[in-house]
């Protein structure tokens, strides 16, 4: 509620008219109140994404400890199974070494084996959420799988509670910042006034829309379960987000410029989607 700079008297007759009058110029600003449900499933949301984050650092860790006495791995891919053979039979110069190195091994393991237990609980308590068919109905769009999804419902609720989808971006502060004086425009970088971690999940998944437009195996099968209107809406949004991508990239636009500029448009179907209703079960 906007106050005025030196306003020292408060009385419960004076909030009261001046709430009467802010309400009447349209000055107040709305407030969203989650659910309890809401607040659970975000709460487990963000111990996933905090523990993801952990094991990232703790990968890196110990890579860089690996470097730094030149043990190098030249097998294909890291973090496989393979990978995590070699690390277990690692040997290093010093007991002490050693020590340091099979410690950072543990803890790599420790939070994979932690971030595998609350994507399993996340999946499970999602199903009995009052957003789970909202959030089955995200997954319809390329590069919004579930972990994109879930983040989109619980960390801004219902979308529809937006008359439009350009309110959605200017809350999630994906619309660029502008400066104007007289003749002169000149917009900047995006604004990143609303919500961090549902902005970050969203550009995200905006980069696959770098690729040309088709379907995979993973789509099809989140396709399969949706009406036939989710469907096209799905198909429409990889046309036109991947055909912008290489207009804009053809311009000579950077392409974390171009990505945002997608993850604002995949915002507009995010709500389109959410103004279509319940999805029904499929029989």
């Amino acid at each position: 509620m906007p106050t005025k700079a030196g306003a020292r008297v408060k009385t419960d007759r004076r909030d009261a008219m001046q709430l009467a009058r802010l309400m009447r110029s349209g000055d107040l600003t709305p407030l969203y109140i989650p659910a309890v449900d809401d607040e659970a499933i975000r709460a487990l949301r963000r111990a996933r994404e905090d523990t993801l984050r952990e094991l990232q650092a703790a990968k890196l860790r110990l890579k860089a400890f690996l470097l730094r006495h030149d043990i190098r791995y030249t097998g294909r891919a890291h973090w496989s199974p393979a990978h995590l053979r070699w690390l277990s039979e690692v040997g290093c110069p010093t007991p002490a070494q050693q020590i340091v190195g099979q410690e950072d091994v543990q803890t790599v393991t420790e939070q994979t084996e932690r971030l595998g237990r609350l994507a399993l609980e996340l999946h499970a308590q999602v199903q009995t959420w009052r957003l789970a068919p909202v959030v089955e109905a995200f997954q319809a769009l390329r590069g919004v799988q579930f972990p994109v999804a879930v983040t989109t419902g619980a960390e801004l609720g219902d979308l529809t509670r937006f008359e439009n989808p350009r309110q959605l971006m200017n809350y999630l502060g994906l619309t660029p910042s502008a400066y104007s004086r007289g003749a002169r425009r000149q917009q900047g970088s995006i604004t990143k006034t609303g919500h961090s971690q549902a902005r970050r999940a969203l550009v995200a998944g905006a980069w696959a829309y770098r690729y040309p437009a088709k379907g995979s195996r993973h789509l099809h099968l989140r396709l399969a379960k949706l009406p036939t209107v989710l469907q096209a809406l799905s198909w429409k949004a990889q046309v036109r987000l991947c055909k912008r991508y290489r207009q804009l990239m053809a311009k000579g636009k950077n392409a974390n410029q171009v990505v945002v500029a997608s993850a604002r448009e995949l915002r507009a179907f995010l709500w389109a989607i959410a103004k279509q209703g319940p999805v029904p079960p499929v029989v």
